[in-house]
């Protein structure tokens, strides 16, 4: 499998790349005053609106640096949940929230400029859970050492799922 290799820090992180829809360079976010301090801000892509995590304040507590090779990784997030995709002004059936496709998420990283293929055979279960942080999947070896897997669908608390926008182009 393809993944994309990013840093938070020094530490290594990757992503299933068939979950990636493209990789952007930092753009100016607008803020979200009062959402929890990781949602950077959210962004017009292609005219849908798009919530952005910075991923080294939501596992180490301080913002992405502003390095060049800062990025924002679109990822396809899906929510498994049809509430999560109405709100007060656009409301749809189940049958056609079932073809909708996913969120669009923006995932803020260090350091986005690699790519490497793993067998699925060297992809492994460390056997710890921690609760606080549910986002935080198997662990990858190489020569440099561990590479940590997140698992999108746990990115998000159920309570900050619930606020994703149903996104639809303006």
């Amino acid at each position: 499998m393809l993944m994309l290799l990013f840093y938070i820090k020094n530490d290594r992180y990757a992503l299933e790349s068939k979950r990636v829809v493209e990789v952007v360079p930092k753009v100016v976010l607008k803020t979200l005053h009062h959402a929890p301090d990781y949602i950077a801000g959210v962004f017009n892509y292609r005219n849908r609106l798009v919530p952005v995590i910075d991923l080294c304040r939501l596992i180490h507590g301080t913002p992405c640096r502003p390095l060049f090779s800062s990025r924002i990784i679109l990822v396809n997030y899906d929510c498994n949940d049809n509430s999560l995709t109405e709100s007060r002004y656009h409301t749809q059936t189940q049958e056609a929230n079932a073809s909708q496709p996913s969120h669009i998420l923006g995932l803020m990283a260090e350091r986005v400029t690699d790519t490497f293929r793993k067998q699925e055979t060297e992809v492994f279960v460390t056997g710890i859970k921690v609760d606080t942080a549910p986002y935080l999947g198997e662990m990858i070896n190489d020569a440099q050492g561990m590479i940590q897997c997140l698992q999108l669908d746990n990115i998000l608390p159920e309570r900050e799922r619930i606020l994703l926008p149903q996104q639809q182009s303006y």
